[in-house]
């Protein structure tokens, strides 16, 4: 002989006289908090993951900012007079931040390749170095001068080198693509050596 028992819908006294609903009628509510918590856990683990992409981003714009500064400096101690032409010194021999010899397109390039830490991707960073002609800068960086140079030189001392450091960023969130962006920074010095 088997006994059935069923829940009615009333409240039972507990010893302190508070009344206590029946464990039966909460059988319709089993599955939520595990639905709260699936859905609490999606919206944390995105917000997680937005901190880490962004702390990320920003740790990359820090490089592109940093290395744009860097490399313009450079650029303007290793000017055209940088060793023995057009009547400069012997200081540029290739020692410590020196380079052997006044800095070219290429020479600022593989500079910031250089200088690039881990975590950055170097194969999506574009470096732009220019010598913009600046009004009331020397002569000299525009057209010839007698005794100088019979040609312009863009990297003399008083003119101005510029460097553009580019890198295409792409957030990291599982399971989702994204687009990159683009993050830019650009630094102009006027060239001291």
């Amino acid at each position: 002989m088997s006994r059935t028992f069923t829940f009615a819908n009333t409240a039972t006294h507990c010893p302190g006289g508070r009344r206590v609903a029946n464990l039966g009628l909460l059988r319709g509510e089993e599955g939520a908090a595990l639905l709260e918590y699936a859905l609490i856990f999606i919206l944390f683990m995105m917000l997680l993951f937005g901190i880490m992409g962004m702390g990320q981003m920003l740790y990359s714009y820090h490089f592109v900012s940093s290395v744009a500064r860097d490399a313009t400096r450079w650029a303007a101690v290793n000017g055209a007079t940088c060793g023995t032409a057009l009547g400069g010194d012997s200081s540029c021999n290739g020692t410590a931040p020196m380079n052997s010899g006044p800095a070219s397109e290429s020479d600022i390039q593989t500079y910031v390749t250089n200088h690039t830490p881990l975590g950055i991707q170097s194969s999506q960073i574009t470096t732009t170095p220019t010598w913009p002609v600046q009004a009331g800068g020397p002569t000299i960086c525009s057209a010839g001068v007698t005794g100088l140079s019979a040609v312009a030189v863009k990297n003399y001392p008083g003119c101005t080198v510029e460097v553009e450091v580019s890198y295409n960023y792409t957030f990291t969130f599982p399971l989702i693509s994204t687009k990159s962006l683009k993050l830019s920074s650009t630094s102009e010095m006027i060239i001291a050596h």
